[in-house]
């Protein structure tokens, strides 16, 4: 089997969307890597203009977890 790289697909608006999208996604088992953007030197600060943090996941996986996240965004 190969193994897909990893892609940037979505950017997370906080950490419990991520964390509901993390579940989700286990629980389908969709491989993918969440990336939070704090960093403990600034505190965070940077959070608002970049984002929580980012779903990174196979190109062949994006469809799929775009739409999950927009279900999790509409309280689908």
């Amino acid at each position: 089997m190969v193994e897909e790289e990893f892609i940037k697909i979505a950017t997370m608006e906080n950490e419990i969307e991520a964390q509901l999208l993390d579940s989700i996604l286990n629980e389908q088992d969709i491989p993918h890597l969440i990336r939070s953007y704090h960093d403990a030197a600034y505190d965070g600060i940077f959070i608002p203009q970049k984002g929580w943090g980012s779903v990174y996941a196979p190109e062949s996986q994006r469809e799929t977890i775009r739409e999950i996240i927009s279900n999790i965004r509409r309280g689908i």
